[in-house]
């Protein structure tokens, strides 16, 4: 597959549509066996390599879903204080999520951290620990104040039409690494604001997806990844059996993508069942790993599991791992609920850059922490913030980062990205070259047009490479 536009109507022939071509020459059992081995080989996610020199090999992505306030976290403002309860002095945005007053206060203190000095909140005492691995943005801004729109924006680069993930970009790009596990997995996405479209393939081919795991607890996995054959001669009967049929119902319908996936998911998943419990199960890590994850504290234990799972399936191969944290929507009750959010997440985040770089896996893993946007620095009631897309916060880590680095800045108060600003657009293209592709070359013909993660837009931060 070329890195270049594939163009269904230009591109060469695959050996499977020149077998149907020129049928006669096979019969439909002979066929369908080679379907059924393509599938088995996995080769749609086939590792490849990247067309330029790649800093980092795999992505996570800590996603704070609801947007939390980075005037409460990463990005002091001493005016905030001042002035509480004043009006802000300047212009707020013409198009706002809801009604907001006058300015809030941090109710929390924020000090300065490891020889790069960054300011964190109190509330983060184990992130502000590990600030000299951090890659912080606090010029970050999209284009929609409504969660929906700004969630799909982060995740698809578009806020208005349906369009591929950028996990979905990556494993077209590069494939995966691991054939026994999927390229892209998402754990405990939400089914709100975008659900499934935010971590779908929208028109690239379905093999691209995400795979979710959710539940809770020990029931928190791949759906129906235990098969009810315990037999594993009598499944793998079952399944060639079930190619066989498939295969012929897919020669007569060619270039159906979607069924060629769902084909090649059943070998895929048959494959799974050996290598994903083992994967996820992390009740065999050492007790010192437990405990840095606050596997051992009721507060943190949840997604302490989800973060230590991550690393686990990142270094099993995985290309891109998502882990959702929710739900940071503090329109009222800032105070209690941000400092709540705050308790559960810090811990296993830090942890995880911690683990991740104690196994040398950080120099080629790209660490991307943050929401669909940031909060308002003025005030719904007393104690709480609107939505913000216009300045807030994201971090990175490894994957060729610049360790240590302060970027960008926001106004006085926190409102709006004014040094430095990094579009979504802008952190898609920076992720997509710290991977070895250029953002502007990896595209997909769809109804008549080239697509990008990057659409039209996107510019490589140079200033935050290492």
């Amino acid at each position: 597959m070329s890195f270049l536009c594939q163009n269904r109507e230009a591109r060469p022939l695959s050996r499977r549509e020149m077998l149907r071509t020129s049928s006669a020459g096979f019969g439909a059992l002979a066929l369908q066996g080679l379907l059924a081995e393509e599938a088995r080989a996995g080769s749609a996610l086939a590792p490849k390599s990247p067309p330029l020199p790649a800093k980092a090999k795999r992505v996570i992505f800590l996603f704070m879903h609801g947007g939390p306030s980075q005037v409460d976290l990463f990005d002091h403002k001493p005016l905030l204080t001042r002035d509480d309860n004043k009006p802000l002095p300047f212009d707020k945005p013409r198009i706002v999520s809801a009604k907001t007053g006058n300015l809030l206060a941090s109710p929390w203190k924020f000090k300065q951290h490891g020889e790069s000095g960054a300011e964190v909140s109190e509330i983060l005492p184990h992130i502000a620990s590990i600030v000299d691995d951090l890659c912080i943005v606090r010029s970050i801004y999209g284009s929609n104040s409504r969660h929906g729109g700004a969630l799909l924006e982060l995740h698809t680069g578009s806020d208005t039409f349906t369009r591929p993930s950028m996990g979905s970009w990556i494993n077209y790009g590069l494939g995966t690494e691991n054939q026994n596990l999927p390229g892209y997995l998402t754990i405990n996405p939400s089914s709100s604001h975008g659900g499934s479209n935010a971590w779908s393939s929208a028109f690239l081919p379905a093999h691209f997806q995400g795979t979710r795991i959710g539940g809770k607890g020990k029931g928190m996995t791949v759906p129906f990844i235990e098969s009810p054959i315990k037999d594993r001669n009598l499944q793998r009967q079952e399944l060639d059996l079930l190619n066989a049929i498939n295969g012929d119902h897919l020669v007569r319908r060619a270039g159906d993508s979607e069924l060629e996936a769902r084909i090649a998911s059943y070998e895929l998943a048959f494959r799974m069942q050996m290598e994903a419990p083992k994967v996820q199960d992390v009740s065999g890590e050492p007790e010192s790993i437990r405990k840095l994850y606050g596997l051992d504290q009721g507060n943190t234990r949840k997604f302490g599991e989800q973060c230590l799972m991550a690393r686990r399936y990142s270094e099993a191969g995985v290309r891109f791992v998502q882990v959702t944290h929710r739900y940071w929507d503090q329109h009222g009750g800032l105070k209690k609920d941000h400092a709540r959010l705050a308790g559960e997440m810090d811990q296993p985040v830090a942890a995880l850059i911690t683990d991740l770089k104690q196994r040398g896996l950080l120099e080629d893993t790209l660490v991307l922490w943050g929401g669909e946007f940031g909060r308002t620095p003025v005030a719904q009631g007393r104690d709480g913030r609107d939505h913000n897309p216009h300045g807030f916060t994201m971090f990175l880590a490894g994957g060729g980062m610049k360790a240590g680095l302060q970027y960008g800045a926001t106004d006085e108060y926190g409102y709006y990205a004014t040094e430095n600003r990094v579009h979504f657009h802008d952190l898609h293209a920076t992720m997509l070259h710290q991977m070895g592709i250029d953002h502007k070359e990896l595209t997909y013909r769809y109804a008549g047009r080239d697509f990008r993660l990057t659409d039209v837009y996107g510019r490589v931060v140079k200033d935050l490479l290492a």
